[in-house]
């Protein structure tokens, strides 16, 4: 478990003095809960996997096995687990004048949300966070959109362009995402410049991002990591091999193409093998690197992840949440603030925007 998390970054401070900063931008908030949705749904969109699949990377696929970790090998001097979580506080509408004068257009739909990004450390017999860093944005499409200043914090205008072959509440949800993504890896690139201070040299440590590696790819001795599974990627004679795998074993790596490419491989973690995908993670790494550096990585996988699998009685996603993932998503989620106090500073602001007019 993490035993220390303090962080670098802080979260606006208390209310200031002479109440809430008039804004000239109209705009009124859904009245449904955030996490229920929006009382006018824009779509459900969910787009099909077309991914090729190589899985001669290390082995040929009439030879593919279950491998088991190396007992021997040398474990990196630090592990640096890194997570970013994000939370819509409000759903609202954007009131636009028109520009000639004449009649308003339609309200544009945008969120109001706050996103943090953060780096916990394990080194030696303890873990401790490194950096996190939390952000407050509006996501819309209006051109004309302004930050929406509130006496909790500020939400900063993030416009983004629409899509026409895309529903807005996606192109808003992606862009959302992106910016989140975005401080991860400032985080991350930060996180690792400071381990020169902890004694730990230039290619002594090992990136562990929770969830996909898209966008990090870039970033040396990285890896991402797979909780859950929305698709199968091997033919069903392969695949079959994952729900045998005992606990430290991986498949061979395989490479995935799609939009954009990665190795991987699947991996069994300790825990109760109560289903046949009990336990199993996917872990990801560039698709830019030698096949040689990728298969040494994933024998470190195998040797590093493991021990710091959740226990069922703990964490409901165990043993897939990680004990240094779960503590820094707590901490970050904890750095966002009271959903309901924000919402609430949103509202107020609601009722009096317009009035810098």
């Amino acid at each position: 478990m993490i035993g220390d998390l303090r962080g670098s970054a802080a979260l606006p401070g208390p209310p200031r003095a002479g109440g809430v900063r008039g804004t000239g931008m109209r705009f009124s908030v859904d009245g449904w809960d955030p996490a229920y949705g929006a009382s006018l749904e824009l779509d459900d969109f969910l787009g099909e996997s077309t991914a090729s699949v190589d899985v001669s990377v290390e082995l040929p696929a009439g030879r593919w096995r279950a491998i088991d970790p190396d007992p021997v090998r040398a474990v990196p001097q630090a592990l640096l687990f890194v997570d970013g979580v994000r939370r819509i506080e409000a759903r609202v509408w954007i009131e636009e004048d028109a520009p000639d004068g004449g009649p308003a257009p339609e309200a544009s739909a945008a969120l109001c949300a706050s996103y943090a990004a953060g780096v916990v450390c394990c080194c030696g017999r303890q873990a401790h966070l490194v950096l996190a860093e939390a952000r407050r944005g509006l996501f819309t499409a209006a051109a004309r959109a302004e930050d929406i200043a509130t006496w909790a914090g500020d939400y900063a205008a993030c416009r983004t362009p629409p899509n026409p072959a895309t529903p807005l509440s996606v192109t808003l949800t992606q862009a959302l995402q992106r910016r989140l993504g975005d401080v991860e890896v400032r985080t991350a690139v930060a996180a690792r410049a400071a381990m020169s201070g902890h004694g730990v040299p230039p290619d002594g440590d090992l990136l562990v991002v929770d969830g996909p590696l898209r966008g990090r790819q870039h970033l040396p001795r990285t890896l991402g990591y797979i909780k859950s599974h929305r698709t199968t990627y091997l033919p069903p004679d392969l695949n079959a091999l994952v729900g045998a795998l005992s606990v430290g074993q991986r498949t061979p790596v395989f490479l995935i193409g799609s939009s954009w490419d990665r190795h991987t491989w699947y991996l069994r973690l300790p825990g109760a093998a109560v289903a046949p995908w009990a336990g199993i993670v996917r872990i990801e790494c560039s698709a830019d690197m030698p096949a040689g550096e990728v298969i040494e990585l994933a024998g470190l996988s195998q040797v590093c992840l493991g021990r710091f699998a959740s226990a069922e009685y703990r964490d409901a996603r165990a043993p897939q949440n990680l004990y240094p993932i779960a503590g820094l998503e707590r901490e970050l989620r904890r750095r966002l603030g009271d959903p309901r106090l924000l919402q609430r500073a949103i509202r107020l602001t609601a009722h009096t925007s317009g009035t810098a007019r």
